[in-house]
């Protein structure tokens, strides 16, 4: 069983920048392809950045592209979401998410479902 453990969340004003982390402990992260979802408050969750285990190729939903940057550190066993240019629509409890099969749709990023998840992390994006 994948235990996935997020933080980084927070209170930050529009404009601004937060990191995610997600990490595990007791199995290597990259045998996994990563993702990152978001459930805004009174809305489904959605995706938002996934990496494939193998070759690292990345998919993000449009709404994040050019702001969002999802990384991994192997070394660390840890998957990074470097969020920028936050807007108050970025507001949500932001998910992570891992499983052994990528799923994603061009122009949405990955798609449910994935096997492993998170408690997730708040994030909230006011003045």
């Amino acid at each position: 069983q994948l235990q996935l453990v997020e933080s980084g969340g927070g209170l930050v004003q529009p404009g601004g920048s937060l990191r995610l982390s997600c990490t595990t402990s007791g199995s290597r992260l990259d045998y996994f392809s990563v993702a990152w979802f978001r459930q805004p408050p009174g809305k489904e969750r959605e995706g938002v950045a996934v990496i494939h285990r193998s070759d690292g190729t990345i998919y993000y939903t449009n709404a994040v592209k050019g702001r969002f940057t999802i990384s991994r550190d192997n070394a660390k066993n840890t998957v990074y979401l470097q969020m920028n240019s936050l807007k108050p629509e970025d507001t949500a409890i932001y998910y992570c998410a891992a499983d052994d099969v990528l799923r994603y749709f061009n122009g949405r990023g990955p798609v449910e479902p994935y096997e492993y998840w998170g408690q997730g992390t708040q994030v909230t994006v006011s003045s």
